[in-house]
């Protein structure tokens, strides 16, 4: 469990909260466990994933409306994501499966997989709060996202479509940070001319950027 905790960086108070995180209805059922499954946890574990990720694709799209936030949010918390978390943290390897599940191959199971990690997200938000909770969905899941929008070169296209015609000055201005250390949110604005064409909402001043951009190219094109 302590190798487990030291890939997810957090310590449990209540290793118990873990346990019960990593435990299938297989296994519950033929232990007759008094905590039950995971299952409960995973309940809570999806609505905290949605909330977590639906107020960062809020945050840092501000551009987008309530349709393409619905299918980003879809994207991010499908179970192939999810697998992809269970992977980094090897999370198969610590499941807790009836001997039946685990011999039909339970660990390596993809619903099996994405439920722990609902499940052990839902066990960091009981035991450590809303923060710690957040900070594992950013680390996680997130920063992938982030770095999605970070490599596309935003900045350097819109300077492209602005040298089309002589004269142009574009400026980038932070106007805010917001949010704790560890859930930092920075606002930049990009201006055309002296004028505000674009405004963008990151976790880092770079995506900021990257996103202020993305938002003056469709202001322009528009």
């Amino acid at each position: 469990m302590e190798t487990l905790e030291t890939k997810l960086g957090y310590t449990f108070h209540d290793r118990a909260l873990l346990e019960n995180a990593l435990t299938h209805s297989s296994f519950a059922n033929e232990n007759h466990s008094p905590d039950g499954s995971n299952e409960r946890l995973e309940f809570l574990g999806d609505s905290i994933l949605g909330m977590v990720t639906a107020e960062f694709l809020y945050r840092t799209h501000p551009d987008l409306p309530e349709g393409d936030l619905t299918r980003k949010r879809a994207a991010l918390v499908r179970e192939e994501s999810l697998v992809e978390v269970a992977d980094r943290l090897d999370l198969g390897a610590y499941l807790r499966l009836g001997k039946g599940e685990d011999q039909g191959g339970g660990r390596e199971r993809p619903s099996i997989r994405a439920d722990a990690v609902e499940a052990v997200l839902a066990a960091v938000f009981l035991d450590g709060g809303l923060a710690e909770a957040k900070r594992i969905v950013q680390r996680f899941i997130l920063d992938k996202e982030a770095e999605k929008v970070a490599s596309q070169d935003y900045k350097t296209a819109l300077q492209e479509r602005v040298q089309r015609e002589s004269g142009q000055v574009l400026t980038y201005r932070l106007t805010g940070e917001s949010g704790p250390d560890h859930a930092k949110v920075f606002t930049v604005a990009v201006e055309l001319n002296g004028r505000s064409v674009g405004e963008g909402r990151g976790h880092s001043k770079k995506e900021a950027e990257q996103l202020a951009a993305k938002a003056a190219m469709e202001t322009i094109e528009g």
